[in-house]
């Protein structure tokens, strides 16, 4: 219910990971999906927005075993290039993402609560809490995840700066393979790796 979703909101636990850190900043990106996938097994899980760059983090996982569920949380709000992407993209690596969405459709959405997004900071959280945060508790509920990959980097934005490799949220360790990376790096892996770019990619 709408009324709960405030409760729902991704945390991080405070929890000693130093160890595990240092082993991580000395593998490649590579290496530390197949660190992720030894130590959590069949409870690893990784999620994509199939954005500009999810390719990377697709083909890095798909490289290591093909057995880790891959979550598309879907917000009902993409571009259509990006729903695009997100259909020719697993064909290419053969890959079968496993598709989460809120729980009643973004044109019920508006008509209870009109364009979230444009209703100041309080309404675009309770935006966010409804398409992406429920729908990924829930995925990671129902396939008993205890780690999750995620695609994140340091230098997306200054919040980021000093994140570490592997954290915990709300009992979950999270783990960010490519969180070292720059842009060129980033870039250069798609054409190198045969992988497609995303169609918005250099339309700004």
């Amino acid at each position: 219910m709408i009324s709960r979703l405030p409760f729902l909101q991704m945390k991080a636990d405070k929890e000693d990971f130093s160890v595990d850190n240092a082993e991580l900043e000395n593998l490649d990106a590579a290496g530390r999906v197949a660190w992720a996938w030894e130590r959590f097994g069949e409870g690893l899980v990784m999620s994509t927005s199939f954005g500009l760059q999810s390719a990377v983090m697709l083909h890095l996982v798909n490289q290591v075993s093909m057995d880790i569920p891959i979550i598309f949380v879907d917000t009902g709000y993409l571009f259509p290039e990006t729903y695009e992407y997100a259909e020719t993209l697993p064909t290419c690596l053969g890959i079968k993402p496993r598709t989460y969405s809120a729980g009643f459709s973004s044109s019920v959405q508006e008509a209870r609560f009109g364009k979230l997004w444009e209703q100041g900071e309080d309404a675009m959280q309770k935006y966010n809490l409804i398409n992406k945060v429920e729908p990924m508790q829930r995925a990671l509920k129902e396939m008993a995840a205890t780690a999750w990959l995620a695609g994140l980097r340091r230098k997306q934005s200054s919040g980021r700066a000093e994140r570490s490799f592997i954290e915990r949220q709300n009992g979950v360790c999270k783990i960010y393979p490519i969180l070292d990376w720059d842009d060129r790096t980033t870039y250069e892996y798609l054409p190198a790796n045969d992988l497609p770019y995303h169609p918005l990619e250099g339309k700004g």
